[in-house]
């Protein structure tokens, strides 16, 4: 922020009245008087209770106090510095008459100075499609996960939020999936440093701003890394001034929210097996009316209230010569399924010195430890386990496993399990070092160097009991795997920055080197006695393995940015990667980028005062990608096998050295737009992104023992629209009304495939989830590369209530069949929406406000896997089946129009077969978050800001979707299209939060 006021030459540090008198800043002193003033806000002319008023170079100083006045002693003469959180800092000269001086907020520096890709530009010149978010934007979300806090914020980015399990993070897809193989997360950057595709375990406390790069203008200076957008992140700093303390704690509790999934209780059940038209096949010992009257609830042994507690400690403060900024936070959540508990613990510090007007140094450390206790409780017994199996006997001990008093008597009763001790540990240490400085040899010309080092450890212990349902073949199992992963990183740049008369130019020219390592090691041992959990006492090495993993990449980049007169901007930039995951004649890259914008308000002939901003812009360019692998180019062999306990070599991957970069080409329109002193503002944009040499793991025979091989198999392309749009409805000094809204649309095609066959089909059975008899996705010209391929549904024969599908007639018209292996594959619509978004609202009542965050999603598919175990008309009778939702019936006699066919004990009509009837709209409309807080100042006990809050997430969800969560799961760092049978439910949370702000 210090950086953003320094700069910032578009607006002037002070602000006073019209009839306040001009201040000269000579440095005369004179004796001590008493000096009086006003500090008022500059919008809305309110007084700024509790700012600081000190005499610079001392420890002189006071507050203001209710009316926004202070007084103290000081020679006139002498230098104020006024500060308050959320103003800039402004320095005047003491005069012995009344001053006012107004404060500008901090918002406007910084929407002046906006940052990009190595470095700050103003917000005028800028020519890419970008979004910043600032941490007052960011606090309604309370998850641990910084990808989360993303969710429904910026137009263009899709955030799959993943499951409510305590720290699972979500999935992010800017403008659509550019690629096939390996993640589709942007590029994360945290204060310049590139960390990979996650936050890690950044505190989204400690984040000040998050700036979202969506086109070629933006993100092509990060080359081979910028094809699926980029994300950067800067955490807070220290400010000159008086040091300012911040406290903060949230508490709450989360529930549950199972959705419109709902499984049968035990009358229910017995009803449905009633009414299967060969009940006299039911082979259940106890099949008899009692069973109605058994009804245990296993979604209740197995849930509970959640409890998240989280606290936040941060000091800030400093001089023009030396400020700092240290946090630590510690964030628990115990999870609302038994058993679970996730805990972290952070710290931060950042410093900036200034030992030398040329020199400018900034040290910044940031760790973090992530611990995890699990010995949950079965989420797939919370839907699967029957409602007439008890765990407990009569006298509320424990049953066995297979117990042959169940009705399902070869299940197991997973709670022995956890009574036996089982449980898994996972602990995860990262670590983030830099040192950064900048070197000014000129004021228009700066070297800035970049130099950090990041360390994670991983380690995870599971320990499995002899006496527990998997130990019992071995006698017991303890697994301990443990990874290190480093990342090294230097970069240095040269910043040319100059004006001339009405031409500026900023330029930006570097080198960067950047490692990467993993070394895992594993070790299992079985056979020890219950209770020990080290592996010194395990009787038989059941396994050892590891790996090391490296790779490298070096770069040169270029950015150049000009602009004439404020009105006319033109940018160019340019980046050359060498990775060490190509072949010798593919190992670099070229990336670049063309781009231009018009500030139209800027022109002479532009009259309408009421236009704050309206600007044009163009961009064209490309980026790259790489494999997810780190060595597709060679052949390699496995040395782990062995035969007979002799060592024995396989083949493991067949190489392919004329592999190259997959290449993301977009070309981008943008309009943006602000009226009436920002009370509206609106931004429009279009692209069109284009991949070549797409990057794909082909299924391949297996004779060899290789099942894929990495190859550029075609081209895809995403068109879309973003529109964000909003406005200030009421702003006055008491009332601010403020409604946002934004939308975005993706369209995902695969425009070409490589090969000579014009109908060639890349098909992948299992689908996403990798489960045999699961939708199986599928590649193909002209269809979305999100699609499915599976058979068609045709309903239910309402004569005879059997199943239906579509087959081809060989006239080529489509006719019905009731036989599963005779019917054909199609390929379905895609699951991504067609339109998705969010809407806000804001409304503040002097120190009240209250905000609301709702987002949806129309058009788009799920594949909800689930319902083939648990909707499977009588197929599996060793699992609990679901309730029909309103709107769906059975069928029962001839003439009835149902969607389910008739039921009947160990079903082989293959009616839930993976097909369409499956895929259901996964439009819906939630309410992510609702807000009220309470602002106090409290100046005479030295509290600059006081607020109380009570925050509701995920508080209703209006679909038709059958499952647990509309919302496209995330798995790996990716979005996928299909949900589990065992999908941990989304959470409802209620917290209350107290910051204190000295």
């Amino acid at each position: 922020m210090l950086l953003a006021s320094l700069l910032c030459c578009g607006l002037p540090a002070l602000a006073i009245s019209e009839n306040a008198p001009a201040y000269s800043l000579s440095p005369v002193i004179q004796q001590d008087a008493t000096i009086k003033g006003q500090v008022l806000d500059h919008k809305t002319g309110d007084p700024v209770i509790g700012a600081n008023v000190v005499v610079k170079g001392t420890t002189n100083g006071t507050i203001t106090d209710m009316d926004g006045k202070y007084e103290l002693n000081a020679p006139v003469g002498s230098t104020l510095q006024i500060s308050y959180i959320g103003y800039q800092t402004v320095e005047i000269q003491a005069t012995a008459g009344d001053q006012t001086i107004q404060l500008r907020e901090d918002a406007e520096a910084l929407d002046e100075l906006v940052v990009v890709g190595y470095g700050v530009q103003k917000k005028e010149s800028l020519t890419g499609a970008l979004q910043t978010l600032k941490d007052e934007k960011l606090k309604d979300i309370t998850t641990p996960s910084v990808e989360n806090m993303l969710n429904g914020k910026v137009s263009g980015v899709y955030v799959a939020p993943g499951s409510g399990q305590p720290g699972a993070s979500g999935s992010v897809v800017v403008r659509g999936q550019a690629t096939l193989s390996g993640s589709t997360a942007p590029l994360w950057v945290i204060d310049g440093v590139t960390v990979g595709t996650d936050a890690g375990l950044l505190n989204p406390n400690d984040i000040e701003t998050m700036t979202v790069l969506k086109d070629a203008a933006s993100t092509a200076i990060y080359g081979s890394e910028g094809a699926n957008g980029v994300i950067l992140i800067t955490t807070k700093n220290g400010k000159s001034g008086k040091m300012s303390v911040n406290a903060s704690v949230k508490m709450g509790v989360s529930t549950l929210n199972n959705g419109n999934l709902e499984v049968m209780d035990g009358a229910e059940l017995y009803d449905y097996y009633a009414s299967f038209n060969n009940q006299e096949m039911i082979t259940f010992s106890r099949w008899n009316p009692e069973l109605r009257n058994s009804n245990f609830d296993w979604w209740d042994l197995a849930t509970q209230s959640g409890f998240t507690q989280d606290y936040n400690l941060s000091f800030s403060g400093g001089s023009d010569t030396y400020n700092s900024y240290f946090s630590l936070g510690y964030y628990d959540e115990e999870g609302a399924v038994k058993g679970y508990d996730y805990s972290r613990y952070n710290f931060l510090y950042r410093s900036t010195y200034k030992p030398f007007k040329w020199l400018t140094i900034r040290p910044s450390v940031q760790g973090a430890l992530r611990d995890v206790t699990d010995a949950q409780y079965s989420v797939t017994a919370m839907y699967s386990m029957l409602p007439w199996d008890s765990p407990y006997d009569e006298n509320g001990e424990l049953v066995p496993d297979r117990y042959q008093g169940w009705v399902n008597s070869q299940s197991t009763n997973y709670l022995n399990d956890l009574a036996y001790g089982n449980h898994t540990d996972y602990k995860t240490y990262e670590f983030l070092g830099s040192f950064n400085f900048d070197i000014k040899f000129t004021d228009w010309l700066t070297l800035s160097s970049i130099n950090s080092y990041k360390y994670q450890g991983y380690y995870y212990h599971s320990y499995t009991d002899p006496r527990s349902n998997s130990g019992l073949g071995v006698n017991g199992r303890i697994d301990e795997y443990q990874s290190n992963t480093t990342r090294l990183l230097t970069n240095s740049y040269l910043t040319f920055n100059k004006t001339f008369d009405k031409h500026s130019v900023n330029a930006v020219l570097g080198y960067e080197y950047k490692t990467y390592s993993a070394k895992v090691i594993q070790a299992i041992g079985t056979g020890f006695a219950s209770g020990f959990e080290v592996l010194d006492v395990a009787a038989l090495p059941e396994s050892v393995g590891g790996s090391l993993n490296e790779e490298a990449v070096q770069s040169v980049f270029f950015r150049g940015n000009y602009s004439y007169d404020n009105r006319y901007v033109a940018e160019l930039s340019f980046r050359r990667d060498g990775a060490s995951n190509f072949g010798e004649d593919a190992r670099w890259g070229n990336f670049y980028s063309i781009s231009g914008g018009w500030n139209i308000n800027r022109e002479k002939w532009f009259e309408a005062d009421w236009v704050d901003q309206l600007k044009l812009r163009a961009s064209w360019g490309t980026m790259g990608n790489r494999p997810g692998e780190l060595y597709p180019q060679y052949d390699l062999y496995s040395v782990s096998a062995n035969y007979n306990g002799v060592p024995a070599i396989l083949i493991s991957q067949v190489g392919n050295p004329d592999l190259t970069w997959e290449q993301t080409s977009t070309l981008g329109v943008g309009l943006d737009a602000s009226l009436f002193e920002n009370r509206f503002r609106f931004t429009f944009d279009f692209y069109n992104k284009y991949t070549t040499d797409v990057l794909y793991q082909v299924p391949v025979s297996g004779l060899t023992g290789v099942t894929s091989r990495w190859q550029n198999v075609g081209e895809i392309s995403n068109r879309g629209v973003e529109l964000s749009i909003g406005g200030d409805l009421i702003r006055t000094k008491d009332w601010t009304w403020s409604i946002d809204a934004i939308v975005g649309h993706n369209s995902n095609t695969v425009e070409k495939l490589y090969g000579d066959d014009p109908n060639l089909e890349i098909i992948s059975s299992g689908g996403e989830l990798g489960i045999a008899g699961s939708a199986s996705s599928i590649l193909k010209e002209g269809y979305s590369s999100a699609s499915y391929y599976m058979v068609e549904w045709a309903g239910v024969n309402p004569e005879t209530g059997a199943p239906q599908w579509y087959t081809t007639a060989e006239d080529g018209s489509r006719v019905i069949t009731e036989s599963y292996d005779q019917a054909d594959y199609i390929i379905t619509d895609a699951y991504n929406p067609k339109l998705f978004g969010s809407f806000n609202t804001y409304l503040r009542w002097k120190d009240l406000d209250l905000s609301a965050v709702f987002g949806y999603s129309i058009g788009g598919k799920i594949y909800n896997y689930s319902r083939q175990e648990y909707d499977s008309d009588g197929t599996y009778t060793d699992r609990n089946q679901m309730k029909l939702m309103d709107g769906w019936s059975r069928w029962e006699k001839p003439g009835d129009i149902a969607t389910h066919p008739v039921a009947s004990y160990n079903n082989q009509s293959g009616a839930n077969k993976a097909s369409t009837r499956y895929l259901e709209d996964s439009d819906f409309l939630k309410l992510r978050s609702l807000s009220i807080g309470y602002n106090l100042k409290l100046p005479e006990y030295y509290i600059q800001n006081l607020r109380i809050f009570f925050t509701g997430e995920n508080l209703f969800t209006v679909t038709g979707y059958s499952g647990v969560d509309p919302e496209l799961p995330a798995s790996d760092g990716s979005v996928i299209g299909t949900t589990g049978a065992s999908v941990y439910p989304s959470t409802r949370k209620f917290m209350f939060g107290l910051n204190v702000t000295f």
